[in-house]
């Protein structure tokens, strides 16, 4: 059914950290809007406020009408151990609890002894099975697993051993199944490849339901969404811009300039306002002193000089209360901000990593045999659909996976930096005891060189896998900076990073000398990027590698 959210005037806080701030919003039938801020805002808190599933301390959440179903789809899925595909598919669309409840509410409408309210319960619970497109679950599976890649057999399988690739199908397959009145998706683009994506940007637009979007792929905001809502990382206010994606860019960038330029005229105007009555007050001081130090009888000349020092200090006065009436401009707030470089280590040999012949073998996938070769300098884009066999190229040539046949060599004087998709590099440690096992650095370096990632005192001291998706990309990325490398290899760089930090690792990967080797399925990074060469897979196997 149509439906539609309002938060009138909602404040969030976690203790003492404010999240969100006097936020007013609306999502009506049909509407595409994306949430942007940098990570650690609140994006995710505002996504969970409107399903209903974070308390507010003060204002109002209204569903109209209320029985409205809000679907959240969360950025990182738990994979629960034992758990099928299909029993994950129906507890992330929401039919397993339903059915559940279904169930229940016959069971007790069968007793002998059941009265109005349990007719009541059975009658929400059905209205509630239905609307979710529980009825026709099992029909409408095999179909949309199909659509988005998904081999039938993989429905019965646990979902922690699916690959990566096989787990965004599923994660898109939830979102193709899901009979919401509002959707909420965060960060639904991780990880899929380009026909996923161009399948959600249709399904996208096909819903008549309202629907709030998380992403870090600009491509895809560009596709979908007709407005933006930006949450102030300074204010944690939220402001709302109309016309898509691109339109919003231009008026942000609008707004700056005009915030910059009024706060720049203010402060010409007060400064040459505070130099004028400085000067006026070192006139009329000059003339008093004078005036003490003059031997001049004529009184009709003193009271002239005394009148004249008066009217100097009158005039400073006057100035001064100038400045006070001015209308003060608060200066556009500057908020943190990666300043992102990678460390250079000298050339390596001609030959950085080679596979030849090369077999890897994990339950029903094979990877190869494969003969690639990555020489020192080239800017390499490993491409293909989900499931084909990247993450496994790249675990191959960096030895992170033993080689049923063929051999890996890795060239003389290689210096690698790398990024795994997991983003599980630090374990289960305290973040800054791994950052520093991993870097040798001092703890006040390593302090130091985090903070500048953005992770502070509230970060370094936690588990690094309790961090957010984000937070761990920004800490590994950190790794880079800390150590210089001549080749580096990132497996989906993009992923749970914000918009300006992806822009500045664009920055710092287009101007690294060294070799590069990356899987990704952002289009604007690859598009920005310098590339050399592009190897694209398919079922385990290199059926294109050429020179771009």
């Amino acid at each position: 059914m149509p439906a539609t959210v309002s938060l009138r005037h909602v404040s969030k806080s976690f203790g003492p950290r404010v999240v969100l701030h006097d936020v007013s919003l609306t999502l009506a039938p049909g509407a595409r809007v994306g949430v942007v801020a940098p990570n650690g805002t609140g994006k995710s808190t505002l996504l969970r406020v409107v399903a209903g599933l974070e308390a507010v301390d003060s204002g109002s959440v209204r569903v109209d009408p209320p029985g409205a179903v809000i679907g959240y789809l969360a950025q990182e899925p738990e994979r629960q151990a034992g758990e099928r595909v299909r029993d994950f598919l129906a507890r992330r669309t929401g039919v397993g609890a339903a059915a559940s409840e279904f169930e229940r509410s016959a069971a007790a409408l069968a007793d002998a002894d059941a009265g109005a309210a349990a007719e009541d319960a059975y009658a929400a619970a059905l209205d509630h099975y239905l609307a979710l497109g529980a009825a026709d679950f099992d029909s409408r599976l095999g179909e949309v697993a199909d659509a988005v890649g998904l081999h039938a057999r993989l429905l019965d399988a646990p979902m922690p051993t699916l690959s990566g690739g096989e787990a965004a199908r599923a994660a898109l397959a939830a979102v193709l199944l899901a009979r919401f009145d509002v959707f909420l998706l965060d960060e639904p683009t991780n990880d899929l490849d380009f026909a996923g994506l161009e399948l959600l940007e249709r399904v996208v637009h096909e819903w008549p339901a309202a629907c709030a979007i998380v992403s870090h792929d600009r491509a895809f905001l560009e596709r979908t969404i007709d407005s933006v809502v930006e949450i102030d990382d300074h204010a944690h206010t939220v402001a709302e811009f109309h016309g898509g994606w691109l339109a919003y860019l231009e008026e942000r960038t609008t707004a700056r300039r005009h915030a910059e330029e009024e706060y720049a005229g203010y402060v010409e105007r007060r400064d040459s306002l505070a130099r004028r009555a400085q000067r006026e007050q070192q006139w009329s001081h000059t003339g008093v002193q004078k005036m003490r130090r003059s031997d001049e009888k004529d009184k009709n000349i003193r009271a002239f000089r005394r009148a004249s020092s008066e009217h100097v200090a009158a005039r400073a006065r006057r100035t001064e209360m100038m400045i006070e009436r001015l209308d003060a401009v608060d200066k556009p707030w500057e908020g943190w901000d990666l300043r992102f470089e990678i460390a250079a280590a000298p050339r390596s040999g001609a030959v950085v990593a080679r596979l030849t012949g090369a077999l890897v073998e994990r339950e029903s996938f094979t990877l190869g045999p494969i003969d690639l070769e990555i020489r020192s300098g080239e800017q390499v884009a490993v491409v293909g659909a989900n499931g084909s066999g990247k993450t496994t190229l790249l675990a191959a040539l960096l030895g992170d996976v033993e080689l049923t046949a063929g051999s890996r060599h890795l060239g003389p004087g290689v210096v690698l930096g790398t990024l795994a998709q997991a983003r599980r590099r630090f374990g289960s440690a305290p973040l800054l005891d791994g950052f520093v096992a991993a870097t040798g650095l001092l703890l006040a370096e390593a302090r130091s060189l985090l903070a500048k990632f953005g992770l502070g005192a509230e970060h370094v001291m936690r588990p690094a896998g309790s961090l957010s998706p984000g937070e761990r990309t920004r800490a590994e990325l950190a790794l880079l900076m800390a150590a210089g490398v001549n080749a580096i290899v990132l497996d989906e760089p993009t992923n749970h990073l914000d918009l300006p930090a992806i822009e500045q690792l664009e920055i710092a990967l287009t101007g690294f000398t060294g070799t590069l080797v990356v899987v990704s399925h952002d289009r604007r990074l690859l598009d920005a990027l310098t590339l050399t060469r592009q190897i694209e897979l398919r079922a385990g196997q290199i059926v294109r590698d050429e020179a771009v």
